[in-house]
């Protein structure tokens, strides 16, 4: 391998450890070391299974949080990769390959590096620096950023401003930056029926046939228009299981698994009411479960979109486009603390895939971002 930068030796250090959700396997620990010789109280915070931790530094002012997780998914056969998966090796087209590369190890050296740079040039800078990093991301999230945004609550800490680093660039680093997310809401239906034999279904009841046409109105149902910052709530229904299995049985129940993404045009409590609307009115005996993974949020043009779009621009020379597209991140959770949130990381064309990979030279350039963003802010 070619002499490696700060930022890339680092993110090769984190990308061999095999860190696959909730384990940490010593990110954590390598970068609070790191933290702590800059000066920042570091609070590891362990809860269930999960490490997490908060560090901070500085004193009076506004607080730019880095945020992030050393967790990632798991990698499939390591056969299938053209270089093994917790090897961190770089290509001969300059792709550092690895695990966590785009997803978000990249992102995570970048940050320390650009950190530590600051601080030596700013040893005394406005304000406050903090991480907030976790090792439950790509897993079911509860103990991780959400429970640890409780904590900091319950304290009264202070968040003016979050960059999360998640991998936000579709084409060029920095070509998307995201201001926001939509919402998700899941809800298991249970459709009852009368379970019976196909010859004779006058004694039966069967539950394929009577939620079918339920299904289609709340799959063909317009929630919402959405507005400048969010598209349309969307409706998708992603599992339907009935049946025991044999040929000659109507079944006695079905159940649907389906999902909101909704924008800030529509309510929790508005979407469950329409689809109970709509169960209602096709006289079925039905059951709902809903389970809510996190509300819309969104961060308006100001202070920390317009550092970050300068940072962008004076980098790469590239205008940045604000997004609200995509899944969920952990910038839900901290936005709950009043927090500006964006998403900033490198292109992410290869996350969760075999092979995952991202341009090395644009994690040297990330770090310079991330600088310029801490210069604009806190210098």
């Amino acid at each position: 391998m070619p002499t490696l930068s700060p930022t890339l030796e680092l993110a090769c250090d984190l990308i061999r450890r095999p860190s696959v959700t909730p384990l940490d396997e010593g990110c954590q620990e390598l970068m609070m070391r790191r933290l702590a010789a800059l000066g920042f109280r570091v609070e590891p915070m362990r809860i269930e299974e999960v490490d997490n931790f908060w560090a901070i530094r500085g004193g009076e002012g506004p607080v730019l949080c880095f945020a992030g997780h050393t967790d990632v998914v798991p990698t499939g056969p390591h056969s299938a990769w053209q270089h093994q998966p917790f090897e961190a090796q770089i290509d001969d087209q300059g792709m550092l390959c690895g695990r966590g590369a785009a997803d978000m190890k990249g992102s995570l050296a970048a940050m320390i590096i650009a950190v530590e740079r600051f601080v030596a040039k700013h040893p005394d800078h406005k304000g406050a620096i903090a991480f907030l990093i976790t090792s439950d991301e790509e897993g079911p999230a509860q103990h991780g950023t959400k429970a640890v945004v409780e904590r900091l609550r319950a304290r009264g800490e202070r968040l003016d401003w979050c960059i999360v680093g998640e991998p936000s660039s579709t084409t060029l680093l920095g070509d998307i930056v995201k201001n926001g997310r939509r919402g998700s809401l899941g809800c298991t239906l249970i459709v009852r029926g009368k379970q019976g034999h196909v010859a004779y279904p006058h004694l039966a009841r069967n539950p394929i046939h009577l939620a079918a046409p339920a299904l289609a109105e709340l799959a063909a149902e317009h929630w919402d228009e959405g507005n400048a910052f969010f598209p349309p709530t969307s409706f998708q229904i992603s599992n339907l299981n009935a049946g025991t299995g044999a040929t000659n049985v109507i079944p006695g129940e079905l159940v649907a698994v389906f999902n909101f993404r909704f924008s800030t045009e529509s309510t929790v409590e508005g979407l469950k009411q329409r689809v109970a609307t709509i169960l209602d009115k096709h006289g079925l005996d039905y059951e709902l479960n809903w389970a809510l993974s996190g509300l819309p949020f969104l961060t308006e043009p100001g202070e920390l979109l317009d550092a970050v779009a300068a940072s962008i621009r004076s980098v790469t020379g590239r205008e940045t486009t604000p997004s609200t597209s995509g899944g969920t991140s952990d910038g839900r959770f901290i936005a709950t603390l009043g927090t500006q949130v964006v998403e900033l990381g490198p292109v992410n064309a290869t996350i969760h895939q075999v092979d995952e990979r991202v341009l090395a030279s644009d994690l040297d350039l990330l770090t310079d971002i991330y600088q310029q963003t801490l210069e604009r802010l806190l210098a």
